[in-house]
Order: C-alpha cells, then sequence, then structure tokens
C-alpha cells in the first residue's frame, strides 16, 4: 500500500450544517457532487462529508455511538497567531471550543475545537519541523 489518505469522511447529522460550516465557516474549497455528499479539496486529499445513518450502512456497521471516537484530525499552520486565528475562525463558524490554544508539552502550541457533529480537530503550529505537505501558495 502506498502511504497516503486519498480522503477522509466524515457520517454528519445534518449534511446542510455541517456543509455550511466548512464551506462558508472555514472556506473549504468545495467540489461539485451529488446532493446527498458534499467534497471538499484539501491540499493533498478530501474531506467527504456524508449522512452518518448511509455511511454507517455502507461500511455494514451501526450508526450509534457516542462519546469520544478516539479520532482527531489536525490542520498544522505556521506560527501561534495562525493558530489563534483558524481557532477564532471555527468557533465564528459554530465549532465548539474543547481546549483552547496553548504551549504544550511536544514543544508546539496547539488548540481543539469540535465540528457541528464533534469531529474533534487539533489546530497546531509546530515549531520544531513542518507536518504535512506545504500550502500551495507558500
Amino acid at each position: 500500500m502506498n502511504p497516503r489518505i486519498s480522503m477522509i469522511t466524515l457520517g454528519v447529522r445534518d449534511l446542510a450544517t455541517s456543509v455550511r460550516f466548512y464551506e462558508q465557516g472555514l472556506g473549504l474549497p468545495r467540489m461539485e457532487s451529488p446532493p446527498e455528499v458534499a467534497f471538499f479539496t484539501l491540499n493533498g486529499s478530501w474531506l467527504g462529508l456524508y449522512g452518518r445513518e448511509a455511511l454507517a450502512e455502507d461500511a455494514g456497521v451501526s450508526a450509534e455511538g457516542t462519546g469520544f471516537a478516539g479520532v482527531a484530525l489536525a490542520h498544522n499552520v505556521e506560527s501561534e497567531a495562525a493558530v489563534d486565528a483558524v481557532m477564532a475562525q471555527a468557533v465564528a463558524a459554530g465549532a465548539t471550543l474543547v481546549k483552547p490554544a496553548q504551549k504544550v508539552f511536544w514543544g508546539g502550541y496547539s488548540g481543539y475545537f469540535a465540528d457541528p457533529d464533534g469531529y474533534l480537530w487539533e489546530v497546531a503550529y509546530n515549531p520544531l519541523f513542518w507536518v504535512g505537505p506545504r500550502d500551495d501558495d507558500a
């Protein structure tokens, strides 16, 4: 297997609410897609939004689930100020602040927010090395 993640798909309760959050609130570029799913281009992969029940059915598992799912998505940025800016943008778009941005034990700066379905996003600045693909405009 080649080491890459082509797409991350989130099972969401309300597709329209989640599309607004990611497209209008966070400014992710939305691709043309069928009405029952939404795709956003990321730098090197895609984010997919699909109904929670339908995604569970597709995978052949129960759609029931509560609490921490054991997964967090990470968005790395170039500075502490950029962490603060993204966190503020997410909260203004309707995210729940889970952990305010702060200096962390590994030497960086990060915080967590939860999207409208409770999916955790870490926004981080790592002064030791860059994580992930470079931005197209960098």
